[in-house]
């Protein structure tokens, strides 16, 4: 082998070895998840008991069609807890929830995910514009979700409303952050999931 292709080869595994570094240093310690509701009051009229729900995806901005886990200053200027990641894409960890919370009213036929093969009635369509510990003066985590009820057999919106909490962090660490942004999602989910049996 001539020197010239040693040199390109240790060169080349020189930067495997800095980049594999690299995302070894980038790997999350630990997994953060949300948990649903339970104590939900049941609220179900005659109509919405016969009823079934998909729920797909949030959609969201980039910012936070991510694993990592909001900061947001004033700006608003986006940063991420190092070392700490959700369990999955945050629409993805926020649609397991909401399935979960619609599930526990006990007051649905049923509810679905894409490709579940329920015959559905409703959509509940929703845009995730705020999920993230705010640190402008005022620890608390912000949680808004935009929700449409759509009937899935003519494509109509039923409804539309904004839902938003905020819930008190006790301190900036990972665990009391996400602690925050699962009080302000319960709050959210509970008045989602009420308003979703009153208009199906």
């Amino acid at each position: 082998m001539s020197f010239a292709r040693i040199s390109a080869a240790i060169v080349g595994m020189a930067l495997l070895i800095s980049l594999g570094g690299c995302a070894a240093n980038n790997t999350p310690e630990a997994y953060y998840g949300l948990s649903a509701p339970t104590d939900l009051e049941t609220q179900t009229r005659s109509r919405s008991g016969a009823r079934q729900v998909l729920v797909p995806e949030p959609r969201a901005l980039q910012a936070l069609d991510t694993a990592n886990i909001a900061v947001v200053d004033d700006g608003p200027v986006y940063t991420y807890f190092p070392k700490a990641a959700w369990t999955d894409t945050l629409p993805k960890v926020v649609q397991a929830k909401m399935v979960r919370a619609l599930e526990n009213t006990r007051g649905l036929r049923g509810v679905g995910l894409p490709g579940e093969g329920l015959l559905i009635d409703y959509q509940l369509q929703t845009d995730l514009r705020a999920f993230e510990l705010r640190v402008d003066g005022r620890d608390r985590a912000v949680v808004e979700i935009m929700a449409r009820l759509v009937n899935d057999r003519n494509g109509r919106t039923r409804a539309s409303r904004i839902f938003r909490a905020e819930a008190p962090a006790k301190s900036t660490s990972v665990r009391d952050a996400v602690s925050a942004m699962n009080a302000a999602a319960d709050a959210v989910l509970r008045e989602m999931s009420a308003w979703v049996l009153g208009n199906v």
